[in-house]
């Protein structure tokens, strides 16, 4: 494990800074999904709306990535330590707060600060992963965080609605607290990574700036571009999932938790599988794979999804899939475009992923004939032009690091 290693932290050591680079990944998905079984509870304590409460979760997502684009430049600046602490203190004031709110209206404000703290640790968590580790290393680590991060919207429903059984939704804020408030202890043993000579200097504006530097490299936007398409589809079935088994196939709740699981169940094998081939199969080889399948899982969606519950289950298989394995792939062949930058580099990635993730669930919402066809549309069509553009960047002149040989990108 040592082999690869950048940046050795002799406190926490290298399962110690795993560990805390996943639990700070996973903190979205347990901020969005560990509450969700309150809703009907918490709609009779305030007195409002399924609209108003959903502000909660709109609010949250929307300076979610607003927090992503501002707190990576600034770790680029200030370090990732500090901007980290800095970040995890917010989130767990902003979560204490959010466990005593008095209106719909403090909580929705004490969202929003919970969000900018919970974009700034997934930032600087990517960031992290490229200053601590090195090549195929850094392949392998990012696929074994993401393979343990999808767990979270896997239990999270299932813990929030256990505490809804036995206490308030109260305790789900609690509990993000107590999560948060372990992250922070270990990020206080967190060695520094970029060492100031290698941060940046000048105004604290000119920070936010190195966004668009990064984003003027083409190398890095090209390829954000056509894989950030994946996510839009995998967005819109989680959307839509529940309409789809419970309204359109007339599933039980259980029964829709177990299919649900199961999809999950096989996001989790595509990082797996992309620790067991990153050795031997170049990244090219693997992100084209991955498309593939996405492009197939869409097709099989469309012909052959409305049919049963199982045929659907099966057709969207490939696309999520394909989806959990070109992440890991892709983050890494990303951040390696860059020399420079990383944490607004991984501020740009994060932030992508997220608002096309966003795109595909508004998508998803639209008046289709069904939502059956409406996802399989979404999911093809994504697939289809991530699939074009990819063909269209690997015949371009555009230099790509570790995807085409002897050319390198810019800084």
């Amino acid at each position: 494990m040592q082999q690869g290693l950048l940046a050795p932290q002799k406190r926490l050591g290298t399962a110690g800074l795993i560990a805390l680079i996943t639990v700070l990944n996973m903190t979205a998905p347990l901020s969005t999904d560990m509450y969700l079984p309150s809703f009907p509870t918490m709609m009779d304590e305030f007195g409002v709306t399924a609209g108003v409460l959903n502000l909660t979760l709109v609010g949250f997502f929307f300076f979610f990535a607003v927090g992503m684009l501002v707190f990576g430049p600034f770790s680029d600046r200030y370090g990732r330590k500090p901007v980290l602490v800095a970040g995890l203190g917010l989130y767990l004031a902003a979560s204490l707060a959010c466990a005593g709110a008095g209106s719909i209206w403090q909580l929705i404000l004490f969202r929003v600060l919970q969000a900018l703290g919970a974009g700034c640790m997934v930032s600087v968590s990517t960031a992290l992963v490229k200053d601590c580790f090195d090549g195929r290393m850094r392949g392998t680590i990012l696929a074994t965080i993401q393979s343990m991060s999808v767990v979270a919207p896997m239990l999270a429903p299932i813990i929030g609605a256990f505490i809804v059984q036995y206490a308030t939704w109260r305790t789900t804020f609690l509990m993000l607290a107590g999560i948060s408030l372990c992250s922070l202890t270990a990020a206080l043993l967190l060695q520094e990574p970029l060492p100031p000579g290698a941060r940046l200097r000048g105004p604290i504006l000119g920070s936010l700036g190195r966004l668009f530097v990064v984003a003027r490299n083409p190398s890095f936007t090209s390829l954000l571009l056509v894989v950030a398409l994946i996510p839009a589809g995998f967005m819109a079935y989680i959307s839509v999932s529940s309409y789809i088994y419970q309204d359109f196939f007339g599933l039980s709740e259980t029964a829709y938790s177990l299919f649900f699981a199961t999809n999950a169940g096989v996001s989790v094998l595509g990082p797996l599988t992309y620790i067991a081939i990153n050795r031997k199969v170049p990244p090219r080889l693997i992100i084209t794979g991955a498309l593939g399948l996405a492009l197939c899982g869409g097709l099989a969606v469309l012909l052959l999804g409305r049919t049963a519950p199982l045929a659907f289950l099966l057709s969207f298989i490939p696309y999520s899939f394909g989806s959990s394995l070109i992440r890991p792939v892709s983050t890494n062949t990303l951040l390696s475009q860059q020399d420079s930058d990383t944490g607004s580099a991984s501020a740009l990635i994060n932030f992508g992923n997220t608002a096309m993730g966003s795109l595909g669930m508004v998508l998803a919402a639209l008046p289709w004939p069904d939502f059956v066809t409406g996802l399989g549309t979404i999911a093809a069509g994504c697939a289809l032009l991530a699939l074009l553009g990819w063909a269209v960047l690997l015949l371009s002149s555009i230099p790509l690091r570790g995807i085409k040989e002897g050319l390198s990108s810019g800084d």
